[in-house]
């Protein structure tokens, strides 16, 4: 019986490890497979908002790329619709810019006019004299009206010059039916998809699907009046395949489609890249008066995300856990001294893993120590963690503080504009730390370390949760030079206005000598007179556009300034310019106004914009009436308010009327172009106040808008360090406006000889639009 008993437990011990293996080795194979297959379907939705992500990038870039065509057409037609008599010189000024302006697939720009068949001759003969020499107009049998490209500027250097000059397009349906329709419509068309002229006579496989943008050259008149086209041609395979080229980047291939007006679909173009398609995406983008369709197809394991070999270390880890811990369980199961063995085992295997674990660290760190960006990780007390030397290399210094109260004087922390000390609660570090998500922000770095300062960008957030830990990270990098960049850009700005303005300043000398003696034809007189106000609008609208951009871009100068005698010089200037055009003698008050810590010449643009408007808008036969009044907005802020007797606003356009280009209805007999108001919000809030308008009790409207307040010199200067490098550079920018600013009013201000002693026209007091601002007012 005894024997019986051992025979037993010996079977019993002899089939439990082997039992106990095979249940661990299949509880393990689950889990592996499930973990890889949960990970399988995490890399496939990754692909899948990748493509999504791409696609929109490309149907973006489509969309903006043919707006940008269409726009820069538009302003091409909006240049020639002001000569009265279009040249070859008029139309090369005009379409310059297009060569620089990287038009992908763009074959040329042309001016299109049509021309009856009888008048073919005279219409030849016209344009040879306009400046196209040698065009020879070739008009298509069977048509009463014709459509020539008289004018072309070739923007592909491998195509031809001449290779459809004088051609008719009204003999192709496609363009033809765009150019009727733009001239019907009075807006920008795109054709129908043809195989342009001067691609005829290629050989079938280099022929490409094209098309034809149009824009009709009206003038700007009551009763427009219509003068031709200006188009362009545009090859759809070259234009597909630039602007996928970078968006793809070598892993989207598509196909761009054309409804074309009869209903059928028409493919453009087509772009491949290697690869299994297996996703697809399909977007329809409206151009001009048609609909494209854009087809993009992609295989997912050429996509980012799709690759990685996690999946398949989790398999193999799995595996050989599994197989790890069935061996355990079996030994342990059979026997201490295999069960010694098995674990000697593991203990090896588990040095092996940890000195893994040891050469991953190793690569961190030396990932960190490579990059060039700096990061900082610091946890929920402030206390750095980690900083990498790039860090330490672009804040100055080499040893970092666990007090985020010193991180100031310890970094030499200023905002932006090099002057104000950083407080604790602006810092990027400290908000995300605090919780805020995805916080950016701009920080001036100045110590003995960098002596004359680094502007960096910060890009900070909350630490993930799986750190274990409360904290944050940061990652910046110098963008100085970004800035000093943006800067000339403003100074570009200011010589681009000045060059703008220096022949419209010659035209109107010109037109003032013929206004003295225009002889006794009153027709020679009208249209003289026409030129100037034209003159005068367009000088208008490009001060007010290069006021909007200084608004926004230009560097504040700011100081403390006495407020009463800013605002009685620009009354005093408004009520000078209403009388000098004939207007009423307006009239104002102003109250008690204290002192404030702004930019004069940003601050003068809003009290002239306010005031000018309060002058302006008013109803026929009213006095003009302002007043100037302010009071304490909140402690150290003043709130300034500009009352009128104006025709009002109504509270539907009360929100909007600060808005860029945006009119209330009851202006439409006034003149503006709608940027004033625009213009006063962007100075306002680059100061930190805020602008609104209400209703004002006695009639008419309050604008209001809140500055800081003076502050005291004493404190100023102990807050405010020296800033020599960022000073000189806003001193740099200011310079260049002004020298480009004075050259212009130089320009202005002479005269053509024989003229000093002739009295200066003065527009009519009874166009609105032709009155002369100061200051743009909207």
């Amino acid at each position: 019986m005894r024997l019986t008993l051992l025979m037993v437990k010996w079977r019993d011990v002899r089939y439990t490890g082997p039992a106990l293996a095979t249940a661990v080795v299949l509880c393990g194979l689950l889990a592996t497979l499930l973990t890889v297959a949960g990970l399988r379907a995490a890399q496939r939705e990754n692909t899948r908002r990748v493509m999504d992500q791409r696609a929109q990038m490309a149907v973006a870039a489509v969309h903006k790329e043919t707006d940008r065509y269409r726009i820069l057409l538009e302003t091409v037609a909006a240049g020639l619709a002001t000569d009265d008599e279009v040249t070859w010189d008029d139309f090369d000024r005009a379409s310059s810019p297009l060569e620089s302006a990287d038009l992908l697939g763009v074959v040329a720009v042309a001016y299109v006019v049509p021309v009856t068949t009888p008048g073919v001759p005279a219409a030849q003969q016209r344009w040879r004299a306009a400046g196209a020499n040698g065009l020879t107009l070739n008009p298509d049998r069977g048509a009463d009206e014709h459509y020539f490209a008289v004018l072309t500027r070739m923007l592909n250097d491998q195509d031809a010059p001449t290779a459809s000059a004088g051609a008719d397009l009204g003999g192709v349906p496609q363009p033809a039916d765009a150019l009727r329709t733009a001239r019907q419509t009075g807006a920008s068309t795109v054709s129908d998809t043809y195989v342009l002229l001067r691609d005829r006579n290629r050989p079938a496989g280099e022929r490409q699907h094209s098309f034809l943008f149009a824009a009709p050259v009206l003038t700007r008149a009551n009763d427009p009046v219509f003068h031709g086209w200006v188009v362009l041609g545009m090859r759809g395979g070259d234009f597909l395949s630039g602007v996928l080229k970078t968006v793809s980047q070598g892993q989207l291939q598509g196909s761009l489609v054309a409804l074309n007006s009869d209903g059928g679909r028409a493919e453009i173009a087509r772009l491949h890249v290697p690869g299994d398609p297996d996703l697809s995406r399909s977007v329809t983008i409206p151009v001009a008066d048609h609909v494209w369709e854009l087809s993009l197809q992609a295989d997912s394991g050429r996509l980012p995300g799709a690759g990685g070999h996690l999946p398949g270390i989790v398999l193999a880890g799995g595996f050989v856990l599994t197989a790890l811990f069935a061996g355990l369980v079996y030994v342990l199961a059979t026997g201490r001294a295999r069960a010694r063995e098995r674990v000697e085992q593991a203990t090896a295997e588990l040095r092996g893993a940890e000195a893994e674990s040891h050469k991953h660290a190793a690569l961190l760190g030396a990932i960190m120590t490579t990059i060039g960006d700096g990061v900082s990780v610091v946890d929920g007390s402030g206390r750095v963690l980690l900083e990498n030397p790039a860090a330490q290399r672009l804040m100055g210094v080499t040893e970092s503080s666990d007090d985020p109260q010193t991180w100031q004087e310890h970094y030499g922390a200023f905002r932006a504009d090099g002057v104000t000390p950083m407080t604790i609660d602006e810092m990027p570090l400290i908000r995300a730390m605090r919780g805020e998500p995805g916080v950016t922000g701009e920080v001036l770095i100045r110590n003995a370390g960098r002596p004359d300062g680094v502007l960096l960008g910060i890009d900070a957030r909350p630490l993930d949760p799986s750190a274990g830990q409360r904290g944050a990270v940061a990652v910046f990098r110098d963008i100085t030079d970004l800035r000093q960049y943006e800067k000339d850009l403003a100074i570009f700005a200011g010589v681009v206005a000045h060059d703008l303005k220096s022949p419209l300043a010659i035209v109107r000398g010109h037109c003032e000598l013929a206004l003295d003696d225009p002889g006794d034809v009153a027709e020679v007189r009208a249209a003289l007179t026409r030129i100037v106000r034209a003159v005068d609008r367009m000088d208008t609208l490009i001060e007010t556009l290069l006021a909007y951009s200084t608004a926004r871009d230009a560097p504040l100068n700011l100081t403390d300034l006495d407020l009463e005698p800013l605002v009685r010089d620009v009354l005093q200037e408004r009520a000078a310019s209403l009388r000098s055009t004939g207007g009423p003698e307006p009239e104002w008050t102003v109250g008690p106004l204290p002192a404030v810590h702004a930019d004069p010449a940003m601050l003068r643009h809003v009290l002239d914009n306010l005031i000018g408007n309060a002058f302006k808008y008013v109803r026929p036969g009213t006095v003009p009436r302002a007043g100037v009044t302010a009071e304490e907005a909140a402690p150290g802020w003043v709130r300034i308010r500009v009352t009128d007797a104006g025709i009002g606003i109504p509270d539907v356009d009360k929100a909007r009327v600060f808005d860029s280009f945006h009119r209330a209805p009851g202006s439409a007999g006034y003149a503006g172009t709608g940027l004033g108001l625009a213009i006063c919000r962007r100075v306002v809030e680059r100061h930190g106040g805020e602008i609104g308008v209400e209703d004002d009790p006695g009639g008419g409207s309050r604008f209001h808008f809140t500055l800081p307040a003076a502050v005291d010199q004493e404190e100023t200067d102990m807050k405010h360090i020296p800033t020599e490098p960022v000073e000189e550079d806003d001193a740099q920018v200011r310079a260049a406006l002004e020298r480009a600013l004075a050259e212009r009013a130089a320009i202005m201000d002479s005269r053509l000889p024989g003229l000093a002693a002739l009295p200066a026209a003065e527009p009519s007091a009874h166009d609105p639009a032709a009155a002369r601002l100061r200051a743009p007012v909207d």
